[in-house]
């Protein structure tokens, strides 16, 4: 079986979920074991396999899974009773949003940008969400919130899972992309830490958990399940540190 993390507030709301790990699949290097992603050049079979095997961990094999074609945006997309999972891979979004009438289980992929699961356990909407800097930067998880908004779910109800991501030791950008991401969250604090001499470093954590905060989530709501995809090379997956021919993450949710 895959190797996952899980939340403990999303476990305490009886929804099915998981981040996966690079470990418990079938996948050969530099895919091993675990890939969770069609599109970087991996066996298809094995990847099925992968999938599979996630499902179960995560709680909702026989379900199933939806994911967009992410491109670093802020768009929001909603799956409902009767879509197409084919059609809805090739709509391009960072954010999936479902309800328990759809029965669906919705994921986003990850290799060092931040997977964020929310949840409202009373209307039961669920949605996942890619955050990368530039999802960050173009109000991704606002975008993702207010889908939820609209199909009934109250922001002080939902619960957020923030799973493995590059971690603000390992993260450095440029000083223009620091300042983007500054002016996109001003509320944060420690945002950007910068030594004499050095790139500055940006944690996109607290980024996020900004952004919840803003829209309306209590902290007591938001969990982080832990885990650096660049420096934990033997649990994670990081396209920054191994490149195109990286294998990818899967966060994703169940909203029964």
């Amino acid at each position: 079986m895959a190797t996952v993390l899980r939340s403990r507030l999303l476990d305490e709301a009886g929804f099915a979920h998981a981040f996966s790990t690079r470990n418990g699949g079938v996948s050969r290097s530099p895919f091993d074991t675990c890939n969770l992603a069609r599109s970087v050049g991996d066996d298809p079979e094995h990847v099925a396999e992968n999938r599979r095997r996630f499902a179960q961990a995560a709680g909702f094999a026989g379900k199933t899974l939806f994911g967009v074609s992410q491109v670093h945006g802020a768009r929001t997309l909603v799956v409902v009773s009767g879509d197409d999972p084919a059609l809805v891979a090739d709509e391009e979004a960072d954010a999936i949003v479902a309800t328990a009438d759809s029965d669906a289980a919705v994921g986003v992929r990850v290799a060092d940008c931040v997977p964020v699961l929310l949840a409202d356990p009373d209307r039961r909407v669920v949605a996942a969400v890619h955050a990368g800097w530039r999802g960050v930067v173009r109000g991704v998880v606002a975008s993702a919130i207010g889908a939820m908004r609209a199909l009934g779910a109250r922001p002080d109800a939902i619960l957020a899972a923030i799973g493995p991501h590059i971690r603000v030791g390992a993260f450095e950008v440029g000083p223009e992309v620091a300042e983007e991401i500054r002016a996109a969250v001003p509320e944060a604090e420690h945002l950007i830490v910068q030594e004499d001499g050095t790139k500055p470093r940006v944690d996109l954590m607290r980024a996020v958990i900004a952004q919840l905060r803003v829209a309306g989530l209590r902290d007591t709501s938001i969990d982080d399940v832990g885990g650096c995809t660049w420096t934990e090379g033997e649990r994670f997956f990081s396209f920054r540190r191994d490149g195109k021919r990286s294998g990818r993450l899967v966060g994703a949710i169940h909203a029964r």
